[in-house]
C-alpha cells in the first residue's frame, strides 16, 4: 500500500506539464550534474596552483561579480532577442570560458576569465525562468519551479561528491567534463526546446516594458529588495557557519556533515512538501518562510555540538524548500508577459547582490562583535522580511485577473486543431459574425500556448478557457459543433 501511495504521489506531481518543461528540466540537471568548477574552484587555486586565500576570496567576488553584471544584460536579452538564442549563446560561452579558465597560469588571467564565467553561467537563469512561466500553465507553476529547484539541487549533489574524487585526478578534467556537459546542455536547447516567446498582438494590449518600467515598479522592486534581504539570509549557510564552526574548533568534516542534511532535505522533501504548499495562499507561504529563515540561522548562536547544529540547518532548509518556488512563482504573477526577462533578470540580481554582500557583512560582524551577533542580525532581517511580505501582500489579488496574451504555437500540433475548429462550423453553415464565437470544449492546449486566437476577417474564433461561447441567436436553432480540442 505504501508504494502504490508512492507511486500515485510521484505521478500526480509530473503529471500535467508540457514536454518542453521536461526538456528544459532535463538541460538543468545536466548543467548541474556537470558543476564541478565552483566546488573545488578554491581549492585549485590554493592548494594546485599555490595562490593565497586572499586572491582565492577575489577570484570568486569576481565571479560573483560577472553574475550581477549578466543578470540584467541577459534580462533585455530574453525579452529582446528570445528565450532560446539567449540560452544558446550562455550556454555555449559557459563552456568555452570554463576550458579555457582551466588552461589560464597568470593570476590576472585566472582573475579575469572567472569574471567571464561568472558572466556566462548567470546568464541562462532569466531565460530558464522566462521560457518556465511561457510553457507552463499558472496554476501549475509552482510545481514546474519546484521540481527546477529539486534538479538543481539533486545535480548539485551528485557533482559535489564527484568533484572530490575528479580533483584528485585532476583539476583540468573536471574543467573540461563541466564544459561539455554544458554544451549537452546547448544541445538539448537547440534540438528540442522550442522558442516560447509570446507574439506580441497589438501595442495597446502589450506596451514597451524597458529596465525603466521594472525600476518604477514599485510593488514589484518591493519584492526585490526583500528577496535580497531572505537571500543575505541564506548565503549564511555557505559564508557565515563554516567561519563560525571553524572558530568554535568544528572541523571541516563537521560542517560538511552538517551541510549534507540541507541537500538531502531538499532532495527528499522539496516534492511532498510542493504538493502540500501548492495551492495554499503564497502570502502565508513567505511570510513564514521568512521568519523560519531567519529563526533558523539565529538558533545557531545556542549550537554548542555537531548535533544542534545540524538541527538548525535543518529548520531553516524547510523555509528554503518552501521559499524557493514560491517567491518565484510571485515574481511571474507581478511580470508583464512581454517584459518576463527583464523582470526575471532584476530577481536574479538580487540574489547576484546578496552572493557579494554576504561575505563582506558575516566577515566584519564576525570579527568585530562575534559570531552570536551574526546569527541575532540573521534574525532580525528574516523578521523585516516577513513583515515586509505581510505588508506588500496585502495589495496583491488572490487571482491574477489579467489574461495573458496569445503565444506562438510551438509546432503544428496546435495549429490544426485551430484549423479545424475554424472549418468545421463553417461548412456546417454557421454564421461567424464580430458578435458570435463558435463553442469550443473546455481543455486547455497541451503546448506553450495557454491560448490561440485566429483571425477570420471580421471575427475571431477562440480556444481555451479564457474564452466564452456567446449564445447562437434566435429564431435559428441551436447547432452542436464537435471540434477537436487543443
Amino acid at each position: 500500500m505504501p508504494v502504490a501511495v508512492v507511486r500515485r504521489a510521484v505521478r500526480e506531481t509530473v503529471s500535467g506539464l508540457p514536454r518542453e518543461f521536461w526538456w528544459l528540466w532535463t538541460s538543468t540537471l545536466i548543467n548541474r550534474l556537470g558543476a564541478f568548477v565552483a566546488t573545488f574552484m578554491a581549492l585549485y587555486l590554493t592548494l594546485d596552483r599555490g595562490y593565497s586565500a586572499s586572491y582565492a576570496g577575489l577570484v570568486a567576488s569576481l565571479h560573483g561579480l560577472g553574475g550581477v553584471v549578466s543578470s540584467l544584460v541577459a534580462g533585455v536579452m530574453t525579452d529582446r532577442f528570445g528565450r532560446r538564442p539567449t540560452l544558446l549563446v550562455a550556454q555555449v560561452s559557459t563552456a568555452g570560458s570554463v576550458a579555457l579558465l582551466g588552461f589560464m597560469q597568470d593570476p590576472v588571467a585566472i582573475a579575469a576569465v572567472a569574471f567571464l564565467v561568472g558572466m556566462a553561467s548567470n546568464a541562462s537563469r532569466p531565460a530558464v525562468q522566462a521560457m518556465m512561466a511561457d510553457i507552463v500553465r499558472p496554476e501549475d507553476r509552482v510545481r514546474a519551479f519546484s521540481l527546477n529547484y529539486w534538479a538543481i539541487n539533486l545535480g548539485f549533489a551528485v557533482s559535489s561528491m564527484g568533484a572530490g574524487f575528479i580533483a584528485e585526478f585532476s583539476y583540468l578534467a573536471g574543467f573540461l567534463i563541466e564544459a561539455g556537459m554544458t554544451l549537452v546542455c546547448a544541445f538539448v536547447v537547440f534540438a528540442k526546446l522550442p522558442e516560447s516567446k509570446p507574439v506580441q498582438v497589438a501595442k495597446e494590449t502589450a506596451p514597451a516594458v524597458g529596465l525603466g518600467t521594472v525600476l518604477r515598479d514599485g510593488r514589484f522592486m518591493s519584492v526585490v529588495g526583500l528577496s535580497f534581504l531572505v537571500a543575505l539570509v541564506f548565503q549564511q549557510g555557505s559564508v557565515g557557519l563554516p567561519i563560525a564552526m571553524g572558530e568554535a574548533g568544528f572541523t571541516p568534516a563537521d560542517y560538511g556533515t552538517a551541510m549534507a542534511v540541507n541537500g538531502v532535505m531538499i532532495v527528499v522533501l522539496q516534492i511532498p512538501v510542493t504538493r502540500f504548499i501548492e495551492h495554499r495562499d503564497p502570502r502565508r507561504l513567505l511570510v513564514v518562510s521568512s521568519i523560519l529563515a531567519g529563526y533558523g540561522f539565529g538558533l545557531t548562536a545556542f549550537a554548542g555540538s555537531v548535533g544542534v547544529f545540524t538541527l538548525t540547518v535543518c529548520v531553516w532548509t524547510l523555509a528554503e524548500i518552501v521559499n524557493a518556488p514560491t517567491q518565484t512563482g510571485l515574481v511571474v504573477r507581478l511580470s508583464p508577459v512581454h517584459g518576463r526577462g527583464r523582470y526575471q533578470g532584476m530577481y536574479t540580481l538580487s540574489w547576484a547582490l546578496a552572493s557579494l554582500v554576504a561575505p563582506v557583512m558575516s566577515g566584519l560582524v564576525i570579527d568585530r562583535f562575534g559570531a552570536a551577533y551574526l546569527w541575532g542580525l540573521c534574525a532580525v532581517v528574516g523578521t523585516v522580511a516577513g513583515l515586509g511580505y505581510a505588508l506588500l501582500m496585502r495589495r496583491l489579488p488572490t487571482e491574477d485577473p489579467v489574461r495573458e496574451p496569445v503565444r506562438e504555437p510551438a509546432t503544428a500540433a496546435v495549429r490544426e486543431p485551430v484549423a479545424a475548429a475554424v472549418r468545421e462550423p463553417v461548412a456546417q453553415g454557421v454564421r461567424t459574425s464580430a458578435r458570435e464565437s463558435v463553442p469550443v470544449p473546455e481543455p486547455r492546449p497541451a503546448s506553450l500556448a495557454d491560448a490561440v486566437v485566429v483571425d477570420v476577417g471580421p471575427a475571431a474564433v477562440g480556444c481555451g478557457p479564457a474564452l466564452e461561447a456567446a449564445p447562437t441567436p434566435a429564431p435559428e436553432p441551436p447547432l452542436r459543433t464537435e471540434s477537436t480540442p487543443a
